[in-house]
């Protein structure tokens, strides 16, 4: 990582990570798969559900044999959970048993569309950051929603892109836009529904901090040549913001001056 990189890196409660992509490691074809795309994608975090180290044993223990070789940093997650308790419960257990005070916070409210509880979460977030967790949570574009999040305490906010495992890219730019125009200085990681890398590149050139990726890879035909693709993305998208993007226009304007500049005829005579 050069100077200039590792300047941009991205900060999340004061800890610095390596790269912008965190990456999910669930619907894998196989371990060597999951391996791979690591190795392809460097991400910042991998996000780990609980549920898998309950059942651990056989496939399950090399599961967490491979990310221990990686050394990358982990991010429990509540996956699954439908109730404030519930999702509480478990980011304790996680923090027991993965040893570390990362969560990221899923609430569902809808079982169809897997939207976040935007009231349950809030409720989540602010016991959890309360009982000395950095929570991370997966909410809608929703600002309002956002402001509540951080008035509980949260300092970075998990925006969907659009309904998780869908791959539709973002569905409501308008709103994904106006909260990152909203929330300058708060980190923000497009999570959910991205479904390949020219949309994680977007979201990138409007200013969002990451992405996080599971399905969009996991069920790829070829899940590590995905990871390397996403990755290149995302870097190219940060680097379009940080040069600053030119205004966009409604008319045409022409690149190449023509006052001052001669006319030439057919017949090869100027003006």
């Amino acid at each position: 990582m050069n100077s200039t990189q590792s300047a941009d890196s991205l900060t999340l409660y004061g800890e610095t990570f390596q790269s912008r992509v965190l990456l999910g490691t669930s619907r894998y074809p196989s371990l060597q798969s999951l391996s791979d795309s690591i190795a392809a994608a460097r991400p910042g975090m991998v996000t780990v559900a609980l549920r898998r180290q309950m059942n651990a044993g056989g496939a399950e223990a090399g599961f967490f044999d491979l990310l221990k070789r990686h050394a990358v940093p982990l991010l429990p997650n509540t996956a699954g959970c439908q109730t404030v308790s519930e999702a509480v419960n478990t980011a304790h257990m996680a923090r027991e048993i993965f040893e570390t005070d990362w969560v990221k916070l899923e609430l569902i409210g809808d079982d169809y569309t897997l939207q976040p509880d935007p009231v349950g979460l809030i409720e989540a977030a602010a016991q959890l950051v309360k009982d000395g967790f950095k929570v991370l949570p997966y909410c809608t574009e929703d600002l309002v929603i956002g402001r509540r999040l951080l008035d509980a305490g949260c300092e970075a906010l998990m925006p969907w892109g659009a309904p998780i495992g869908t791959g539709k890219g973002v569905i409501n730019p308008y709103g994904l836009k106006v909260l990152r125009e909203r929330l300058p200085d708060v980190p923000l990681i497009v999570d959910a529904g991205l479904g390949v890398p020219s949309h994680a590149c977007q979201v990138m050139e409007w200013g969002f901090d990451g992405v996080l990726l599971n399905t969009a890879v996991s069920q790829a035909t070829h899940p590590d040549a995905m990871a390397r693709a996403f990755a290149m993305a995302v870097e190219a998208g940060r680097s379009g913001w940080l040069a600053g993007p030119m205004a966009e226009r409604e008319s045409a304007e022409a690149s190449t001056p023509v006052v001052g500049m001669p006319f030439w005829h057919h017949d090869g005579s100027t003006v």
